[in-house]
């Protein structure tokens, strides 16, 4: 069973820090694009970053410069480096990947559960 986990969420201070991770995990042929969503409440979930299996990346311009996205092909994670946050970054943030399954041959986007990052002013 193909699942995605995310770790490292948190309170943080405004112009803190903090690193997201998420693994995936299952019978997995390959890897497409990875992504980060996030949803504050309230609000629609909006994408904040994503990369290719290529390694391109795009960015929400609310994150520009300040969230950097990665990705480790071998080890099947993605990561969210958030720097100089902000109260309005504030919200759960849920790792998105296009995964192939052995078992189905086919892309099939994945989500992971969440994690809540909350920002203080």
């Amino acid at each position: 069973q193909v699942q995605l986990v995310e770790f490292g969420g948190g309170l943080v201070q405004a112009g803190g820090s903090l690193r997201l991770s998420c693994a995936a995990s299952g019978i997995i042929k390959s890897i497409n694009a990875m992504a980060w969503y996030r949803q504050a409440p309230g609000k629609q979930r909006e994408l904040v970053a994503g990369v290719t299996s290529g390694g391109s990346t795009n960015y929400a311009d609310s994150v520009k410069g300040r969230f950097t996205i990665s990705r480790d092909n071998v080890k099947k994670m993605v990561y969210l480096e958030m720097n100089s946050l902000k109260p309005e970054d504030t919200a759960v943030y849920y790792c998105n990947a296009n995964i192939v399954p052995w078992a189905t041959m086919s892309p099939v986007p994945y989500w992971g559960q969440g994690t809540q990052v909350t920002v203080s002013s």
